[in-house]
Order: C-alpha cells, then structure tokens, then sequence
C-alpha cells in the first residue's frame, strides 16, 4: 500500500525473512520490517553488522539471497530495477561519494542534466528546451528546500567547494541531490556519524520532515531516534537469542559497494 503527501507517493516497506549471504558468510539474515508509507525506518547496529548492505538491498542496489521483501508494490529480490526506480540514495560512502574538488552548483547541475537524461520517459526529452530548462530548475529548487540548504549562506555561495562544507552540510547536500529524482525512498548511510548532539538531532529533524512530506527514509545509525521503526542489524545467537554483528569483513563490504555503485 502507498500513501501519498503534498502529491508525493511514499512506499511502505515490509520484509520476512530477509537476509544476504556472501563468500564470507551473512551480511545480515531474518530481518522483519512492517513499515507504513511516509515512515522513517532507522537500521540500527555496530559498524560491520550489515546495515549499509540491508540499506542497499532494500533499495534494490543488492540482490538479497533469503527471504522477501517489498518496497511499495514491487518484491525483492525479483525485481531489483523497478525498485531501483522509485528510490533514490543520499550519502552512501563507496556509492555515492562526492567530488571534493566540484563546487555545490557543479553537483547540482551534473545531477539535474543525468535525471533530465535518464531519470524519466523518452518522450520528455520530446518537449520544448524551455519547458525542460523550467521543470529542472523547479527540481532543483524543490529538492533544495527539501533538503534545507540554503545556498547563500555556504561560504562561497553556489560556488563553495564540497571540501569546505561542514558535514552537515554534506548531508543535507547529498539528500537534496537525491531529492532531484523525486524518490518515493530514500536511503542514507551513516546518518548520526560524527555529529554532535545538536548537529544530531538537526540531522534527525531533516530527514523526518522528509518522511512527514511524503518520503519513505530508511536510514543507517548507531542510535535510532524516538518514534523510528526500528530494524536492528547483527546475526542472532539462537542459544543465547542476542545479536551478533554480521560476518562480512571489510573486503566483502567493500566488493559489495562497489557491484552497488554499478547498480
């Protein structure tokens, strides 16, 4: 089921049984997700417990390898693409780096003329250059607003470098450059790493008007919010029924970013 805000689609999220096995054994296994449309699912564990593989299998950047889930009205593992098109990713570490050396407006422009050429029908490269001009422009600015960076208050405006923004500001631009596509999900890795209590809860708050305007949000931290849903990573122990961290190692991980990154 779907529920849909401010003429945005959000997509419910629901797995059984989910898990992902690798030459190295399990990234992560048996996770359950009931989670409406418009929800903010927090995918909580240590560092190597398999969040950010569970965040790109849910969507559909990995092929899980047990179990089934759902990402609005398309089923995991099967249908990996459709699932591709309806989300999108914010900051990935390994899969959707920015370049330090491009300035906030290069990113934007670079990541607007790859929607406008991949992300929608044929027929809309059809339509007058005008209309094009006006619709990306309406993208950008929306995703912007969403994403609440305000572009003129960065220390070199438009043309500020990423390596001079604070991490913050790296995720909020991350989040907007994703926003571009109009994602009914939206994932983020590592949204609570290295940030202060404040710059936490600031982080938080952003990405929950995102779910409350009408985008699913599965994000990756150490510490889930209040009101979340809550998926907590890590193999159990079925003698003692607590978590374990998964069982991939660096090099698996990393393999794993990458095959995602061609996704």
């Amino acid at each position: 089921m779907d529920g849909t805000t401010d003429g945005v689609h959000a997509a419910a999220v629901t797995a059984e049984g989910f898990g992902l096995k690798g030459p190295r054994g399990w990234a992560f296994r048996g996770v359950d997700i009931d989670a409406g449309p418009g929800s903010l699912i927090a995918l909580e564990g240590p560092s190597g417990s398999g969040r950010t593989c569970l965040l790109l299998a849910l969507t559909g950047r990995m092929r899980a390898t047990e179990g089934h889930a759902c990402v609005g009205d398309f089923r995991l593992p099967k249908q990996l693409a459709a699932v591709r098109r309806i989300s999108g990713l914010g900051p990935v570490p390994g899969v959707t780096d920015l370049d330090p050396a491009l300035t906030v407006a290069e990113h934007l422009h670079e990541r607007a003329l790859l929607e406008r050429r991949f992300g929608g029908p044929l027929r809309g490269l059809l339509r007058p250059r005008e209309e094009r001009r006006q619709e990306t422009r309406r993208r950008v600015d929306t995703a912007l607003a969403a994403a609440g960076l305000d572009m003129e208050s960065l220390p070199k405006g438009r043309r500020t470098s990423v390596r001079d923004l604070e991490r913050l500001e790296v995720l909020r631009l991350s989040v907007a450059l994703a926003l571009i596509g109009e994602p009914r999900v939206l994932g983020v890795d590592d949204a609570d790493l290295k940030l202060s209590d404040s710059e936490r809860a600031e982080a938080w708050g952003l990405l929950r008007s995102l779910t409350e305007s009408g985008t699913t949000v599965v994000a990756v931290c150490s510490e889930a919010p209040e009101g979340a849903v809550v998926v907590r990573t890590g193999a159990r122990d079925e003698e003692t029924g607590r978590e374990e961290p998964g069982t991939d190692d660096d090099k698996e991980t990393a393999d794993a970013l990458a095959e995602a990154g061609r996704a």
